[in-house]
């Protein structure tokens, strides 16, 4: 089992209550590469400056919804718009 998933979660459970935790529903959602797979992005929850952003991501495998920590996630490749491409720089080489 992936260790990180739910420690975003856990590291924020006793939260002093002055401190504001802000959700963002993505709309549409973001397709990003996370380590069980590529999901949709649904929700982003930010917990404050001390810390990590906390990603809500539906998996396309199986529609599983997790929680990754923001170094956990990275936004997928999109040709048509030019995201993200060095890091399929060798399928781009190919493509010409």
């Amino acid at each position: 089992m992936y260790k990180k998933q739910s420690q975003c979660i856990k590291n924020n459970l006793n939260l002093p209550t002055s401190i504001k935790i802000m959700i963002l529903q993505l709309n549409p959602s973001i397709l990003v590469e996370t380590p069980l797979g590529r999901g949709q992005a649904i929700l982003i929850i930010d917990y404050g400056m001390h810390q990590n952003t906390c990603w809500v991501v539906a998996l396309n495998d199986n529609g599983v919804i997790k929680h990754f920590d923001c170094n956990d996630v990275i936004m997928s490749t999109n040709y048509t718009y030019g995201v993200n491409l060095k890091r399929n720089s060798n399928l781009m080489e190919a493509l010409k």
